[in-house]
């Protein structure tokens, strides 16, 4: 259990940039029993949270959240090897996520709790294109690709790498995931834009991937659904559009 004011004191280190004084908050964390994988999700993540909430809110600038982000990701670093390990589950992740540093942190942080958890997985970050995407899935075969911390302006793009899969169709057990990003602010959008499952946190990522098939919300939304629904969209807006 977290000792009182845990949060507060390292946050405030961590906008002021000082690196050992927020290893200090952290190792002492440690010290009380509180094991690395809590570390992640009771401390590091609801960080990570704040940090972006600060930023649009305009209460910190750009500097303090860019060294906030670095000394997250150095300390997550050094606590990946004090992650507990659960028995290997013969099951496979793929995580991408969005080029921007807190949502490739955030895409690590779910990478190591999948590990964590006894899974094998593959962190392929921010950088790598669509074509690449579908190229290393089909010769991996994951069980769950997921995609973290994606922003409003490249779901159109996230979009069209779900419906190529699915079209594909070279992976037809494989459930695609989301979370994070404009998934986190648009209630629904996971379902609309075709993925299978969405998670919240990195916590409830490995939980509902871990879930029998039965306890799992179903979307019910298809690739042939939303084209019906957008033609009549466009249908509806014809009359508009020629007045």
């Amino acid at each position: 259990m977290l000792r009182e004011n845990t949060l507060e004191k390292y946050l405030q280190r961590l906008l002021t940039g000082e690196r050992s004084a927020c290893r200090a908050v952290i190792e002492e964390t440690l010290r009380c029993g509180v094991p690395a994988n809590n570390v992640y999700m009771d401390i590091i993540w609801p960080i990570m949270v704040e940090i972006d909430n600060l930023y649009s809110q305009n209460k910190i600038d750009s500097a303090q959240k860019a060294f906030a982000t670095r000394i997250n990701r150095t300390i997550v670093d050094q606590l990946q090897n004090k992650l507990p390990r659960k028995p290997q589950k013969s099951k496979k992740i793929v995580v991408c996520s969005s080029p921007e540093q807190q949502a490739e942190l955030g895409g690590q942080m779910v990478t190591d709790l999948f590990e964590s958890d006894g899974w094998e997985a593959r962190f392929l970050g921010g950088d790598v294109n669509k074509d690449d995407i579908l190229a290393f899935v089909h010769s991996y075969k994951p069980d769950i690709l997921l995609l973290y911390g994606i922003g409003a302006k490249a779901a159109p793009e996230v979009r069209k790498l779900i419906d190529s899969i699915k079209t594909v169709n070279a992976r037809p057990d494989m459930k695609i995931m989301l979370s994070g990003g404009v998934f986190d602010r648009a209630d629904g959008l996971w379902e609309e834009i075709g993925a299978d499952l969405y998670a919240e946190t990195a916590a409830e990522a490995v939980r509902i991937a871990s879930a029998d098939a039965s306890d799992i919300y179903k979307p019910q939304r298809t690739i042939k659904r939303r084209k019906t629904q957008q033609a009549k969209v466009t249908e509806t807006m014809r009359p508009i559009t020629s007045a």
